[in-house]
């Protein structure tokens, strides 16, 4: 757990980011704002209909919309009218980063597009997230987050007892991968910006990015095209080659998951030294001389002799005495947690403590990363559809109270925030 005594200090402040954006892909600001970012949302007068997307439902708002857009600020523009159109380009003109998170283009209809923008900021970093990317011939095609890892390999449909195909379970890659390269985008043009003084336009795909997390089996497919004179297995299976990524692991026997006397535990001891730790461990260093295997990337696999003296083994300890063991013993061992159970995981609680509901709207995990010795200021609440107009366009844009009451009865802007 960090230090409660730690200053807050936000490394990105100073950058800002005016973002249009629907959905899941508002997510690429995210870790933005949450390393102290100003992100402005920019929304439609109707606001964003992810608010009412997906599930849960916290107090009248998905969690989604709570998670990928905490820590923003909310204005709303009707783009379609000449006033909004302006007011979006006062709103670049000392901005760094301007976010397209929709299909390609949208912005480009309405005279926003970089070519138009980088005429008002020649600094402005210009980045789109959308489905399928800018080109190729699905670039138009409408879809949601699951279609990128169905595109990509990642997710089989199952066939349920009725015989109906369902999607199964899954940790979603594309819409989440999507917005980590696309942040990884952004700072790369706001160094280059702030370096030659030039701005860039930039893309990405949450269908590339869920290939792109993916790598490893869909190279290693095309690897294997290659003649076995060229590609073999690793040494350790005497080159033959297994099946990519963790479909090979399945008879695994030095690497896998075996039950625990309360669960489960995964088991890692691929190399030598660690097998011959284990061994010594539990006091069995015969076991380690009957199958010493290789030095390295040694799973064992198919020795189902040994997978059963293990079965047998593991089944003596709860998880929590395995993972001490492996401390004492030097041997890999991991839990095996569910999406549900990982809350009551001391290494969780420790490094990942909820950033509170009171805060956020729903208990939500933070960003991952870390700056030592400091805190990161905990983010704000996601706005409700214009929350922060007014404040904005005074604030960034220098507009006094009678500008914007005359933009609001031009049309050019949404309702009056609540309260207002």
């Amino acid at each position: 757990m960090a230090d409660p005594t730690s200053a807050a200090v936000a490394p990105l402040a100073g950058v800002r980011v005016i973002e249009c954006s629907m959905l899941g892909p508002a997510a690429i600001t995210t870790a933005l704002a949450d390393l102290g970012a100003d992100v402005i949302k920019v929304e439609p007068p109707a606001g964003d209909y992810g608010r009412q997307m997906t599930w849960p439902i916290v107090e009248g708002t998905s969690l989604l919309f709570l998670h990928a857009n905490r820590g923003k600020r909310s204005i709303t523009l009707d783009l379609r009218t000449e006033e909004g159109a302006d007011i979006f380009r006062d709103l670049v003109r000392d901005a760094d980063v301007v976010v397209e998170a929709m299909r390609p283009g949208g912005l480009a209809r309405r005279g926003l597009g970089y070519d138009d923008l980088k005429a008002v900021n020649p600094r402005i970093v210009f980045m789109t997230i959308s489905g399928y990317g800018m080109t190729g011939p699905y670039k138009d095609y409408p879809s949601h987050g699951i279609a990128y890892d169905t595109w990509a390999g990642i997710v089989k449909p199952e066939v349920d007892e009725d015989g109906f195909t369902y999607i199964p379970e899954h940790v979603s890659i594309g819409i989440n991968a999507g917005p980590v390269f696309g942040a990884l985008g952004i700072l790369a043009g706001v160094i280059h910006a702030r370096t030659t003084g030039e701005g860039m336009a930039l893309e990405v795909a949450q269908s590339d990015s869920a290939a792109a997390i993916d790598w490893l089996r869909s190279e290693t497919y095309r690897a294997y095209e290659r003649p076995e004179s060229e590609v073999t297995g690793n040494p350790s299976d005497d080159y033959v080659r297994r099946a990519p990524g963790t479909a090979g692991m399945k008879h695994g026997v030095r690497y896998n998951i075996y039950e625990s006397a309360d669960g489960h535990v995964l088991f890692m001891a691929s190399e030598r030294e660690f097998w011959k730790n284990f061994c010594e461990g539990i006091g069995r260093p015969e076991l380690f001389e009957a199958h010493p295997g290789s030095k390295y990337a040694d799973h064992a696999v198919g020795n189902t002799e040994l997978r059963a003296e293990l079965r047998d083994i593991f089944r003596t300890k709860t998880t929590v005495e395995w993972l001490a063991f492996g401390g004492e013993h030097n041997t890999p061992l991991a839990p095996v947690n569910t999406p549900k159970s990982i809350a009551d995981d001391p290494q969780f609680q420790d490094r990942m403590p909820w950033l509170p509901k009171e805060a956020v709207g729903a208990d939500q995990t933070p960003l991952p990363v870390k700056v030592l010795g400091a805190e990161l200021p905990v983010p704000t609440m996601a706005p409700t559809a214009g929350e922060h107009t007014d404040e904005v366009l005074a604030e960034v844009c220098g507009y006094d109270a009678e500008r914007i009451a005359t933009l609001r009865s031009a049309g050019a802007l949404g309702a009056p925030p609540e309260g207002g």
